[in-house]
């Protein structure tokens, strides 16, 4: 039996800017959405959320709080191919450049009013404009 990945994304805004990353592995390859991954045994979504930022684009932040949750349930020919649980978590920006590593092709800042012209991952705008009202 198999059950839903728990994985965390930060959503880091700066001076009206939210820092997103263009993924390069499956889901999503292609789209812009925040950075995130998985959530190792024994550690708070929180701090994966602080931890995977680092890893994906240098940029160091703090984490404040859970925005939401998200199910992403991916079915490809009938059959479930994706199930991840993401612990969406707002995080306050310290220190650094954006710069592509890990699983990432691109990371950049981008106005909050042009996130809804990229294509991105699902529901990726909703939570960009809910963490610039927070």
């Amino acid at each position: 039996m198999s059950y839903p990945k728990l994985a965390a994304i930060a959503v880091v805004i700066h001076q009206g800017r939210v820092l997103l990353v263009q993924r390069k592995n499956e889901p999503d390859a292609g789209l812009w959405g925040f950075p995130g991954g998985h959530v190792n045994w024994g550690e708070s979504a929180l701090d994966a959320a602080a931890r995977e930022l680092a890893e994906e684009t240098g940029v160091r932040a703090r984490p404040e709080k859970y925005l939401t949750n998200l199910d992403i349930i991916i079915h490809e020919d009938g059959a479930l191919k994706y199930h991840f649980l993401l612990a969406v978590v707002l995080c306050t920006y310290q220190s650094g450049t954006p710069q592509a590593d890990d699983d990432v092709q691109d990371a950049t800042w981008v106005d909050l009013d042009q996130v809804a012209h990229l294509p991105t991952s699902a529901d990726v705008a909703e939570i960009a404009a809910r963490a610039a009202a927070d």
